[in-house]
C-alpha cells in the first residue's frame, strides 16, 4: 500500500545540511587549476569565486520568495510552470533528468570512485575490469554505480534515512574543511604568498608548467566567463532543498532561510580553501597539479613526509579520505531531492505514471530508481564528463529564466501571498539576470561547445512534451 503524501519531517538543520551538502562535491578540490590556467593570477582567481557566490546567494534569496509561494515538491519545475507555462516547466524537467541531475550524480560517484582508489589501489579508474571490443569498464566506473545504487536503496527506505546521512556528512566535511583551511592558513609560506599576490591582477593564461602568454582584446572576458564553468558547476545545486517542500516543517520561513544559510556557508568556504590554495602552492603548481587535483597538492605541502616505501603521502591520505566524504554525502542530497521532481511532473501526467506514487515509506520510489539506472548508465558510457561540461550552461539558463519569473508573478499575480520576499528586489534579481545572460553569452561566443549541446537536449523535451501531452489526454479519454 503506498502513502498519499509527503511527511513533514525535515528540520531547518536538516534543509541546510541538503543545500550545502548537494552543493560542496569534488568541485571545490579540482577545477580551481583549470580557472588559474585561464585567469593566470591569485587575484582574478579569487575574483572568479567571489563573482560565482555573490551570484549563488543573490539567486538562492530570489528563491526564497517563489518556495514561499509555492512550498510543494517539485520546486523549480512548479516555479517555470507558475511563472510561464507547462512547457517551460516540462523543459526544465526533462533537462534536469537527461542531464542536470543524473549527470551530476554520475560525476560525483565516479571522483567517489577516483579517491577511493587512494586508499584501494584494485578500484582505479585506469585499470580494465573488462572489455567488450573497444567498450571498457573500469573497476572505478562499477564502484560508482554501486554506490549510486546504495544511496539509492537507502533513500527508498524513507526520508529519515537519507536525513541521517546527509546531515552527519555534510557536518564532517564542514568541519573537516574548515580545519584543513585554518590548518593551510597557520602553515602559510610567506615567500610563495608574497609571489602569488604581488601581480595579481594580471589577467593572462597560463600553462601547467606556469608559462604564460597576453589575451587580444575582449578574450579576457571570455577567459573569465570559462573560468566560471567550473566554479559554476561546483555551486550548482542549491536548488536541490525547493524540491522535497512537501517533506520540510515551516517550508514558508524554512526554505528561504535554509537556502540563504546553505549558500553563505558555503561559498565562505570556497573563497577560504581558495586563500589557503595561495598562501601554500606556488601559483604555477595550482595551475599544474596533478590530474587537476589541487587540493591534494596542497594538502602535501601541508602535511609534507611520507610513510613507509610505497605507502600514501599523509596529505594524500586526509585528502582522499575527505573528498570520499564530500562526495558521498553530496550524491546523498542529489539522489534523496531528485525523484521529488520527476513525481511533481507524473502528477501532472508529463512522466512515467508510476512515478508519482508514493511507496510504503512516503517517498517516490520508482522515480529513484530510474534516476538511478540514468546516472549508471551516464557512469557506463564515460561520457559523464562532457555532459557536466553543458551543466553549467544550461543551469545558469534555468536559473535566469527562474528569477525573471519572479517579476513576471509580482505582475501578473500581484495580490498572492508572499510570506517572504526576494531580498534586494528588483535591484538584486535584475542584477542577477544581466551577470546570467552575460555568462551565457560569452559561453556561446567563446565555448561554443559548452553551449549547443546543452541547447539541444533541452530542445529535444519539445517534442517529448507534446508526446506526453497527447498520452496525457489519450489516458483521459
Amino acid at each position: 500500500m503506498s502513502n498519499t503524501s509527503f511527511k513533514p519531517t525535515l528540520t531547518l538543520l536538516d534543509a541546510t545540511m541538503i543545500v550545502a551538502g548537494s552543493m560542496i562535491g569534488s568541485g571545490i578540490f579540482i577545477v580551481s587549476a583549470d580557472i588559474v590556467r585561464n585567469v593566470g593570477s591569485s587575484g582574478w582567481l579569487m575574483m572568479v569565486w567571489f563573482l560565482t557566490g555573490f551570484m549563488t546567494i543573490i539567486a538562492a534569496v530570489s528563491y526564497g520568495e517563489l518556495s514561499a509561494m509555492f512550498p510543494k515538491a517539485g520546486g523549480q519545475y512548479v516555479y517555470l510552470k507558475e511563472s510561464y507555462n507547462p512547457l517551460v516547466g516540462f523543459l526544465y524537467g526533462w533537462s534536469f533528468f537527461a542531464v542536470i541531475q543524473t549527470g551530476t550524480i554520475a560525476a560525483v560517484g565516479v571522483a567517489f570512485s577516483k579517491f577511493t582508489a587512494y586508499l584501494i589501489p584494485q578500484v582505479s579508474e585506469d585499470l580494465v575490469l573488462f572489455s567488450i571490443g573497444s567498450f571498457k569498464i573500469s573497476p572505478a566506473q562499477v564502484l560508482s554505480i554501486v554506490t549510486i545504487i546504495l544511496l539509492t536503496y537507502i533513500n527508498t527506505r524513507g526520508v529519515k534515512n537519507g536525513k541521517i546521512i546527509q546531515t552527519t556528512f555534510t557536518i564532517t566535511k564542514l568541519v573537516s574543511l574548515f580545519g584543513l583551511i585554518v590548518i593551510g592558513l597557520f602553515a602559510v609560506k610567506s615567500d610563495v604568498w608574497h609571489a602569488n599576490w604581488s601581480n595579481a591582477w594580471k589577467l593572462q593564461p597560463m600553462k601547467a608548467d606556469g608559462s604564460v602568454g597576453d589575451y587580444m582584446a575582449a578574450a579576457g572576458f571570455g577567459a573569465i566567463a570559462a573560468s566560471m564553468v567550473g566554479s559554476i558547476f561546483s555551486s550548482v545545486a542549491w536548488e536541490n532543498v525547493t524540491f522535497i517542500a512537501g517533506e520540510i516543517k515551516n517550508p514558508k520561513r524554512n526554505i528561504g532561510l535554509s537556502l540563504f544559510l546553505g549558500t553563505f556557508i558555503v561559498t565562505i568556504v570556497y573563497v577560504a580553501a581558495n586563500i589557503m590554495y595561495t598562501a601554500v602552492l606556488p601559483l604555477h603548481e595550482i595551475a599544474g597539479a596533478e590530474k587537476d587535483r589541487v587540493a591534494v597538492a596542497a594538502s602535501n605541502a601541508i602535511f609534507g613526509g611520507t610513510h613507509a616505501a610505497g605507502a600514501l603521502n599523509t596529505g594524500t591520505l586526509v585528502m582522499a579520505v575527505m573528498i570520499m566524504i564530500s562526495t558521498f554525502g553530496c550524491n546523498n542530497g542529489l539522489i534523496l531531492s531528485g525523484a521529488r521532481v520527476y513525481y511533481t511532473m507524473a502528477k501532472d501526467g508529463l512522466f512515467f505514471k508510476k512515478t508519482g506514487e508514493l511507496n510504503k515509506n512516503a517517498v517516490p520510489q520508482f522515480g529513484l530508481w530510474i534516476q538511478c539506472v540514468v546516472a549508471s548508465l551516464l557512469c557506463l558510457s564515460g561520457k559523464y564528463g562532457d555532459l557536466l561540461d553543458m551543466v553549467s550552461f544550461v543551469v545558469v539558463i534555468f536559473y535566469v529564466l527562474t528569477i525573471l519569473g519572479i517579476f513576471i508573478l509580482r505582475k501578473t499575480r500581484p495580490d498572492a501571498e508572499r510570506p517572504y520576499k526576494a531580498f534586494g528586489y528588483p535591484v538584486l534579481p535584475a542584477l542577477y539576470i544581466i551577470m546570467g545572460l552575460t555568462f551565457c553569452s560569452l559561453l556561446i561566443i567563446y565555448k561554443p561547445n559548452f553551449t549547443w549541446p546543452g541547447l539541444i537536449i533541452v530542445l529535444i523535451g519539445i517534442p517529448i512534451y507534446y508526446i506526453a501531452l497527447a498520452n496525457k489526454k489519450t489516458d483521459e479519454i
